[in-house]
């Protein structure tokens, strides 16, 4: 429901506009305008200021004490004309994603400066503001920067690497790229990241040696800049900010068809051996992953590169090359089973045959999703095609997932929620290499606040000796790996391994397979940036599941329970073994059954690198 403040004036010419008097932290100047915008809790306040020659500033306090000081903002040559105000309560009921209704409640106001306008909302779970222009590009140079009250610490997206960071805000020298997630010395974690970039340029931030700011040095865009703010930094995993600040989908698309679950893959099988089977690409491999996988309610299976000849060859034909008609009867094998089919795309197929008519084809086999790998480009360029082949499939009933070096996502999944996934991350035992555990539970921090993430976590083969693409081993633990599939937010959990593997250990594999989605609820139950993370979802059946991980130190921590509703539960409990240990790889874990309710607090010992899984069902009379 959208409600305008009758106590809110609408737009004014700037002369009959009060002079008014900025107070921020006990300092008073006199400005043309003041704008203060406060969240529906009240804890957060963003305050504009605009001079007498029409430059403006925002700064940000959160309960009281400030994070942002005044900063500047806007474009050269605007003149203040008023203000406008409007208030907004209502509940959006995501087709999937990290709970089933997330409240939609903020404060707008929206400021004309007659050449353009700074449309700005206040959320409990942050800020947002951007820049609405009267023609259809923008003015000059943006002078959007975020000047911090004080030299914090901050961590940064770094590609398929481990993230820059911990890092004082005074030493970023040079660009960086978000999300960037910030830690204050009051308490409060901050993320500066962007929403609904419909077109230009996707954010880049830029440090400045010896000062603790960061600005805007991406060009000019419509998009959101965004300040997400929690008081742990699970608040920030857990807030739809970014999500909500997107449009809602077109009214004329049905996306009742879009099912978010795990998928078994191709890429990681191909040279595994196992009872005299060989895994390879190819149709009898493919049928016994669909065999597997609606044994046990997975509902996807993902086939990757080279299917319609080599991926980066200029000839290779995505609807008539290679393996086609293998693929074609494993998508129809796959509907007998209730088993979708993704197909992979190269850009350069992408390019060199009519993008709009292979997705078309794609659609009418019966595939489900396709995942887009190697786009080229500029960021811009990405982008624009991005959004172009997230529209097409869409059309076509097809879900996304994007690869290798893509754009972040930006909420895209509240417009077009067949964006499931994307590579935003270093993918386990992708890329010819490998993640250490302190990259993992750094990235759930920063990668992860913007939008679901493909990192293909949960190996149940820990040494992964035989694979025929890199056969490195794991550093992780069997509980670790199989937690990380919970913990990591995404539409499409791709997991990587042979059905045998996951054979080999039941509990486990029970886990996995219990991650039915879409969730009912999320919620980040504790953690720190680069040390540990314990996450808790519910399944669309009402199960209740629990992940944990650690980074490279052993780890002893106490779950309570009190997420759980009034009732008695059966939980299987699934922790690191004494042998259990990333640098060893052995395949240990022990599994414990209990009963428990809301009061009780488990106590789980995680191994170096390792984790903890915990499946909780309502007691049955």
């Amino acid at each position: 429901m959208n409600i305008v403040s009758s106590s809110l004036k609408p737009f004014a010419p700037l002369g009959r506009a009060p002079v008014l008097i900025a107070t921020l932290l006990g300092a008073s100047a006199a400005f043309a305008e003041t704008v203060q915008l406060d969240s529906p809790d009240g804890r957060l306040k963003l305050i504009f200021e605009v001079a007498a020659d029409g430059g403006v500033t925002h700064a940000l306090t959160v309960d009281r004490k400030p994070v942002v000081l005044p900063s500047p903002v806007g474009f050269a040559g605007g003149h203040f004309e008023g203000v406008e105000r409007r208030e907004e309560n209502s509940v959006w009921k995501p087709l999937w994603g990290k709970r089933s209704e997330v409240s939609d409640r903020y404060n707008e106001a929206t400021l004309d400066f007659g050449s353009y306008r700074i449309q700005a909302r206040a959320y409990d779970e942050g800020v947002a503001f951007r820049y609405l222009f009267s023609g259809s590009k923008p003015i000059g140079a943006e002078a959007t920067a975020f000047e911090f009250a004080g030299d914090y610490t901050a961590w940064y997206y770094n590609g398929e690497k481990p993230n820059i960071g911990p890092e004082k805000l005074s030493l970023a020298n040079g660009q960086r790229l978000p999300v960037a997630t910030i830690r204050t010395d009051i308490g409060a974690y901050l993320a500066l990241h962007e929403a609904d970039l419909v077109d230009g340029e996707p954010l880049i931030l830029e440090g400045m040696p010896g000062k603790t700011s960061l600005r805007v040095a991406s060009k000019p865009s419509g998009a959101w800049r965004v300040v997400m703010v929690g008081c742990s930094p699970g608040a920030l995993v857990d807030s739809h900010l970014i999500e909500l600040l997107n449009p809602p989908p077109p009214a004329e698309m049905d996306f009742s068809w879009v099912k978010p679950g795990l998928a078994v893959w191709d890429w990681r099988i191909n040279g595994a051996k196992v009872d005299g089977f060989k895994y390879e690409m190819s149709l009898p491999s493919w049928k016994r992953m669909i065999d597997f996988a609606a044994e046990n309610r997975i509902p996807h299976l993902v086939l990757d590169a080279n299917w319609y000849g080599p991926e980066f060859g200029h000839e290779s034909d995505p609807v008539k090359g290679g393996k086609v008609d293998q693929v074609r009867e494993i998508i129809a094998y796959g509907k007998t089973k209730n088993v979708g089919v993704w197909l992979y795309l190269n850009d350069i197929g992408g390019r060199k045959f009519p993008l709009e008519e292979t997705l078309k084809q794609y659609g009418e086999w019966g595939a489900v999703g396709v995942k887009y790998g190697f786009m080229k480009g500029a960021p811009e360029e990405k982008n624009r095609r991005t959004r172009l082949i997230t529209e097409l499939c869409a059309k076509n009933k097809l879900l996304c997932d994007f690869h290798d070096g893509p754009v972040h996502p930006y909420g895209q999944m509240r417009t077009w929620p067949n964006a499931v996934t994307r590579e935003y991350c270093q993918s386990q035992l992708d890329g010819h290499k490998v993640f250490q555990p302190g990259t993992f539970v750094t990235s759930v921090f920063v990668n992860m606040l913007a939008g679901p993430l493909d990192m293909n976590n949960g190996l149940a083969d820990l040494t992964q000796a035989g694979r025929v693409d890199h056969g490195v081993p794991v550093p992780s633990t069997l509980a670790g790996e199989a937690a990380r599939t919970l913990i990591v937010f995404s539409g499409a959990t791709v997991i990587p391994d042979i059905p045998e593997y996951y054979r080999k250990h039941p509990e486990l594999l029970r886990f996995l397979a219990a991650q039915q989605m879409p969730w009912r609820e999320s919620k980040t139950l504790a953690g720190e940036i680069g040390e540990y993370i314990v996450m808790a979802r519910q399944a669309a059946d009402g199960t209740w599941l629990v992940g944990a991980a650690t980074n490279e130190s052993s780890r002893e921590i106490e779950v309570p329970l009190s997420f759980l509703p009034d009732g008695t539960y059966d939980a299987l409990i699934l922790q690191d073994g004494p042998k259990s240990d990333f640098r060893t790889h052995a395949e240990d874990y022990q599994a414990e059954k209990r009963v428990v309710t809301a009061a009780d607090i488990l106590h789980l010992k995680l191994a170096p690198g390792g984790g903890a899984c915990v499946l909780i069902n309502f007691k049955k009379r």
